[in-house]
């Protein structure tokens, strides 16, 4: 078994896409309005509006992404005004993690695995 789908849901999907979009320096070809898939691999993410009233910063998800060095994202992040929550930091587990928060207060986690 493995994971088919994460989605966002949202009220606003042009604004979120778009931020994710530019965070993954992707075209999608998409200026839907309801429903975007922004990566589409062996797991989907996609950006949704299900009609229901969503309040900004209440979600209870961390979704993190794989990425190859920590500390040139977070550069990017900082140029982007992407809101850092946590500094670009070796975790106890080995992982060089960082933290942000997307438009929606959606807490992303970019992570690295240095080289020991």
């Amino acid at each position: 078994m493995k994971i088919g789908e994460v989605c966002l849901l949202t009220n606003d999907v042009l604004r979120l896409a778009n931020f994710y979009k530019t965070l993954f320096d992707i075209d999608n070809g998409s200026n839907d309005e309801v429903h975007q898939y922004i990566l589409n691999e062996d797991t989907t993410f996609t950006i949704y509006n299900d009609g229901t009233e969503k309040v900004p910063g209440s979600n209870k998800v961390s979704i993190a992404f794989t990425v190859d060095d920590v500390d040139v994202e977070y550069e990017r992040l900082k140029k982007l005004g992407a809101n850092i929550i946590a500094l670009p930091t070796v975790r106890p587990w080995g992982a060089k993690n960082m933290i942000f928060e997307d438009p929606d207060g959606n807490q992303i986690v970019f992570r690295s695995f240095p080289q020991q």
